[in-house]
C-alpha cells in the first residue's frame, strides 16, 4: 500500500485495510507481513523491531488487578497432577524461526 495515497484504503476492494474509527488508524482485516510476503501470524515482522512506546502483555502485571499470594502447598499437590513433557520443534518451524537447538 501507499501511505501517501490514503484514498487507495477506500477504492481499492482487494486491499484488507481500511480507516479506523480513531483518527489517524488504519485497521487490516487480515495478516501482515514486513519484510516478508508470507506472513503466518497476524503480525510477522522479519527483522529488528524499535519500539517508542510500552507494549503490553496479558500476562503484564499493569494489566491485572487483586493480586495475591497462593497457598504454596495447594499449587504444589496441582503440579504433581500436570502432564510434563519433553519436545523437539519440527525442522520446517526450527528453520524459519531462527531456531538452532531444537
Amino acid at each position: 500500500f501507499q501511505a501517501s495515497n490514503p484514498g487507495q484504503f477506500e477504492n481499492d476492494s482487494d486491499v484488507p485495510w481500511q480507516r479506523g474509527h480513531v483518527p489517524e488508524t488504519i485497521v487490516c482485516h487480515g495478516r501482515v507481513g514486513i519484510n516478508t510476503d508470507a506472513p503466518d501470524e497476524a503480525l510477522v515482522v522479519c527483522g529488528n523491531a524499535k519500539v517508542m512506546g510500552r507494549v503490553m502483555h496479558p500476562s503484564d502485571s499493569r494489566a491485572k488487578q487483586n493480586i495475591r499470594e497462593v497457598d504454596t502447598n495447594e499449587q504444589l499437590r496441582r503440579i504433581t497432577q500436570m502432564r510434563l513433557v519433553e519436545y523437539d520443534y519440527k525442522p520446517e518451524f526450527a528453520s524459519v524461526m531462527g531456531i538452532k537447538d531444537t
